[in-house]
């Protein structure tokens, strides 16, 4: 079992909000309305990590190790909201997101496979590592930054914890494993043609509720994701290049493969299905 192990490695690197916020360090001249509002739509943002945990316990019923991970992930993943909501309830209390707001993005995802899930929420976790980052530069307020800076090393650890469920996926199921996570690696690199940021919370999860099927659309302001990414943290080409450098590497190194661009990914997901 591999959770005992992260439960450990990930119970090391924890943070306090109580001890590891430099809270007294807060500049009220330093942040902007604009920059608060994308704290709130952050945090509940953060909040769809409920949703996400259900799904990933029902999708993988058949599996009480990854469950037992999602403890630790979800419980992260909620004090991220919670510490963006602290934050605001603390300095803009105006811009604390309504318990409405947050239950808005509580809904229930379409089943999925499981191997594909497990790596779209893997290329989730890169993303958000480098979009966090770029937020901790962006921001002028030091408090902010600091959190932001707290969120995407977590994000960070997260993805590497999902690498090691996916690396025993591989060793169980051999080229099943490998195909959905090529599958979808194929998808996540491609996000210059997609013409959208590709993350799990801006991809369509629920056929029921179309349009509203999408963590982002869901939000007060669907439209804000791009607006932060391209006139706000200046999300460029240069750092999604990291993001699908990030995944391709993995992925390089998970199938003992080298894959250096998203057509080197395609050209091995086809070796596989023509296997």
């Amino acid at each position: 079992m591999l959770y005992p192990e992260l439960f450990k490695s990930l119970e090391t690197a924890r943070w306090s909000m109580a001890n590891d916020v430099p809270w007294d360090s807060f500049d009220a001249s330093r942040l902007s309305d604009d920059q608060a509002m994308t704290i709130k739509m952050n945090a509940i943002t953060e909040w769809s990590a409920l949703p996400a945990t259900e799904m990933f316990l029902r999708d993988n019923i058949d599996d009480s190790d990854f469950s037992a991970f999602m403890s630790i992930w979800f419980y992260e993943e909620q004090k991220h909201a919670l510490v963006l909501m602290d934050y605001l309830q603390r300095f803009r209390p105006d811009l604390a997101p309504s318990e409405a707001e947050l239950h808005e993005v509580r809904f229930e995802f379409d089943p999925a496979p499981p191997l594909e899930t497990l790596m779209l929420h893997f290329c989730g976790e890169v993303r958000l590592t480098q979009w966090y980052r770029r937020a901790a530069e962006w921001h002028t307020e030091p408090v902010i930054k600091h959190i932001y800076d707290l969120l995407s090393r977590d994000e960070a650890r997260h993805g590497g914890a999902y690498l090691r469920y996916m690396k025993r996926a591989i060793e169980r199921t051999g080229d099943v494993a490998r195909a959905a996570f090529a599958r979808i690696g194929v998808l996540m690199a491609s996000s210059s043609r997609a013409g959208k940021p590709l993350h799990p919370t801006n991809l369509h999860v629920s056929k029921s509720n179309f349009p509203r099927d999408t963590v982002q659309s869901r939000l007060p302001d669907p439209d804000w994701l791009e607006h932060w990414l391209s006139e706000q943290i200046c999300f460029d080409k240069a750092c999604e290049a990291r993001v699908i450098g990030g995944i391709l590497r993995n992925l390089s190194s998970l199938f003992e493969h080298k894959i250096e661009t998203p057509a080197d990914l395609s050209r091995y997901r086809k070796t596989l299905a023509a296997a």
